[in-house]
């Protein structure tokens, strides 16, 4: 071992050891606790495996925690516990294993409707009106308009059913996972009615407590927020933009030229080419059958059918007191939809979806005759194996995320970024704040519980102390509330231990860092616009009306003359 290794690790180990020692882990780790992430995500892009990658940000974090300087073995052992323990806690809580159940079970639905030609009959379908590659992307798009509700059940949904069509048009699935994971939260995050909505106006409220407004309208802040989330309708509209041009830039414009003119719509040298053949030629529908649309119809229309109104028997069951009383009064109305929904456990609600639209497939299958009852249940389990490494790495990326609470990750970051700033930079500073959370931990959800109780008193202590007047000041606050919501997404589409990302890869059977490294050009292009175009000028008053026009233009014009077709090359 060189001596520069031997006083590097000296220099590592030691303040480890001892700060490990005490208890108060945000204050004590310091800039230890950036390690997890840092060397989860380093290593994605360097190995391009995410579960090693994962599994050694994990080690990483335990090895802070649990180290110590009286026993290695001892604390080897410790570490191996740790890490165990992790792994089944992000299991057992009931939220992930509802999300594991239904990306297993959705998958197995998946594999029952495609040995049945439906999404054959669909792609078949769409193949008649989807004539060109911009077609087809623009199907996808609307598609993803159409799921609304979950961003998670819009990807697992969305993937299967276009990807023989894209396929069919030599569009990479590289692009066809951007458009999946373009399309799914930030249209979650918009919709008035989703599994998102209760949370944030949970956040919402309670952030309003803080400043003496208890009786704030959270879902009117919520819809107030809706011009400002900036990166949300950018994002969108790039998709569209793009995909009528049919022009691509970075990364993305080789992948697009490589399927286009060679048609190879993965990369050659992917890891998943191989599995993806097998599952292909395993799923394949008999020989002879009619094709028919109502073979994916049905069954999907069953997951989303149950699941609204799964969501909102399981929201209303939530409820308590005032709310439960409100919703009994007007059962049917917009506002008892809305929190019936918000108070829904989405993951096991979409589960149940799915288990029932499987059933229903099956049984369809089997009245059609064909396949056997034993065929049914094999080609279902074969579709939730085809998934088991999607669910292997959602428990990696949770764990990843409790190691990173326990060393206080996200409170390190917000300690160190969230200083007293200019009115002006706020917005900015919030949204580039929520992007690194979201990016070192892989999840929207958890940004925005760090950043809503801090964001909206501080934007209000400013705005007080800079002599806003009132309606100015709650323009400000509605500001920095859309900086955290949009912030939280576009980090989680940079990340490689994002869990919407990991589906969008899985159901668009792309390669996962393949995803990552074409779409994070994309993001970042679309989350500067956000900030120059968007959150810095808005600060200064100008109307979001003025910008939002304007960010658009900026987006077409550049995608117009920066981006390069590859149709014609």
């Amino acid at each position: 071992m060189s001596r520069f290794l031997k006083i590097f690790l000296l220099l590592a180990i030691v303040p480890i050891v001892s700060l490990a020692e005490t208890k108060d882990s945000t204050s004590v780790y310091g800039a230890f606790t950036l390690l997890p992430p840092l060397v989860a995500i380093v290593l994605a892009f360097v190995t391009r495996n995410v579960v090693f990658s994962l599994f050694m940000g994990i080690f990483t974090g335990t090895f802070i925690v649990n180290i110590s300087g009286e026993n290695i073995f001892s604390s080897l052992f410790n570490i191996f516990v740790d890490i165990s323990s992790k792994m089944v806690g992000s299991l057992a809580d009931s939220w992930n294993a509802g999300i594991v159940l239904q990306v297993l079970t959705i998958g197995g639905m998946i594999a029952v409707i495609t040995k049945m030609g439906g999404p054959r009959a669909i792609a078949e379908k769409l193949a008649k009106k989807a004539k060109t590659p911009a077609s087809a992307q623009i199907y996808t798009w609307i598609m993803g308009f159409f799921i609304f509700f979950d961003d998670y059940a819009n990807s697992l949904v969305v993937g299967p059913i276009m990807r023989p069509v894209t396929d069919k048009l030599k569009i990479a699935r590289e692009k066809l996972a951007f458009i999946i994971d373009a399309t799914a939260a930030p249209i979650a995050g918009l919709a008035l009615i989703s599994t998102w909505v209760g949370y944030e106006l949970s956040l919402i409220k309670d952030a309003y407590s803080v400043i003496g407004q208890p009786e704030i309208n959270a879902f009117a802040i919520f819809v107030e927020t809706l011009p400002y989330r900036f990166y949300n309708i950018l994002m969108l509209a790039f998709v569209f933009f793009s995909a009528i041009t049919l022009r691509e830039f970075g990364p993305m414009h080789k992948a697009a030229s490589r399927a286009h003119h060679k048609g190879e719509v993965t990369d050659p040298n992917s890891a998943l080419n191989e599995l993806m053949n097998q599952e292909n030629s395993y799923m394949l529908p008999k020989e002879g059958i009619k094709y028919s649309v109502f073979n994916a119809i049905i069954p999907i229309g069953v997951l989303i059918v149950v699941a609204f109104v799964g969501f909102y028997i399981n929201g209303v069951s939530s409820l308590e007191g005032e709310a439960l009383k409100a919703v009994q009064a007007n059962p049917y109305s917009f506002a008892s939809i809305r929190d019936a929904f918000g108070a829904a456990d989405a993951s096991i609600v979409i589960f149940e979806a799915a288990l029932l639209a499987s059933i229903v497939a099956i049984a369809m299958g089997l009245q059609q005759k064909l396949f056997s009852l034993h065929e049914a249940i094999e080609t279902w389990v074969y579709g939730v194996k085809a998934l088991v490494i999607t669910a292997v790495i959602l428990i990696l990326a949770w764990s990843l995320s409790a190691v990173m609470k326990e060393l206080g990750t996200a409170a390190y970051l917000v300690q160190l970024l969230s200083e007293t700033t200019p009115q002006f930079i706020l917005p900015t500073i919030i949204f580039i704040l929520g992007s690194i959370i979201s990016f070192s931990t892989g999840t929207s959800y958890g940004t925005m519980g760090i950043l809503m109780p801090l964001t909206i008193p501080l934007a209000n202590a400013i705005g007080i102390n800079t002599g806003l007047e009132s309606d100015d000041l709650h323009n400000y606050i509605v500001l920095n509330v859309g900086a955290v919501l949009t912030g939280a997404i576009f980090g989680d589409h940079c990340s490689p231990i994002s869990d919407t990302s990991i589906l969008s890869s899985m159901a668009s059977s792309c390669d996962h860092m393949d995803h990552i490294s074409t779409q994070l050009y994309y993001a970042l292009f679309v989350g500067i616009v956000a900030v120059v175009c968007g959150y810095l000028p808005a600060a200064f008053g100008v109307s979001v009306y003025i910008l939002l026009p304007l960010s658009l233009a900026v987006i077409f014009l550049t995608i117009r003359f920066y981006g390069k077709p590859y149709l014609n090359k």
